[in-house]
């Protein structure tokens, strides 16, 4: 009769994000692990003159990440589908709206438009590496907190980094100066007074800090 007194364990609900991470999680593996066979198959031949190296070491956010990219591979592909980096937006994937702009050493790019593997000597830095490593935000992204600049927030990572990418070379910009260092990046919900007043708080912090 103890039996009676048990209870199950209920499992947490499936969530979209956990779903999304497993199959990035199971992609990369089967690239991987279908990478080593070939490689295992083929014995150490040397690359055909022309050709481009799969499996390549990229500096992400401060750390070496080992990743299987096909030589047609762009960074906002590799970015989010291999290494789970999700806050790089794929918007119009032709470098127009600036939803996935990434810093590649300390300058904006759009991630959609760079080929992954002609980075392998650089370093990449994604939203997810802007806040230290207690949590604390970056100043630019304590300015979007503080001022609420966003509606919808799909564009946020791409003004954020490229506002970053900006604010290197001019830490004290007037508004029509920001607004043209961000001009590459574009907003759906058009609420770009709000995003400048954000940004311009964040430069502000940055000055402080």
């Amino acid at each position: 009769m103890d039996d009676m007194n048990l209870t199950e364990e209920t499992p947490n609900n499936p969530t979209r994000r956990n779903f999304i991470k497993g199959v990035i999680a199971a992609g990369a593996a089967v690239s991987s692990a279908s990478y080593l066979f070939r490689t295992s198959a083929q014995g150490q031949q040397a690359s055909a003159p022309g050709s481009v190296e799969r499996l390549i070491t990229l500096s992400v956010n401060g750390q070496e990440r080992r990743v299987d990219v096909m030589k047609q591979e762009t960074l906002a592909q590799t970015l989010r589908y291999k290494l789970g980096l999700t806050g790089t937006k794929l918007g119009c994937d032709r470098a127009e709206c600036g939803a996935c702009t990434v810093l590649v050493d300390d300058v904006p790019h759009y991630a959609c438009s760079v080929l992954t593997h002609t980075v392998r000597t650089k370093k990449v830095m994604t939203i997810e590496g802007l806040a230290s490593a207690d949590g604390t935000l970056h100043p630019v992204q304590q300015g979007v907190v503080d001022e609420q600049g966003f509606q919808c927030a799909f564009c946020m990572p791409g003004f954020v980094m490229s506002a970053v990418g900006y604010l290197k070379t001019n830490p004290n910009p007037s508004r029509e100066q920001l607004a043209h260092g961000v001009s590459g990046n574009l907003c759906r919900c058009q609420d770009y007074d709000k995003i400048l007043t954000a940004l311009m708080k964040g430069a502000e912090h940055l000055r402080g800090a």
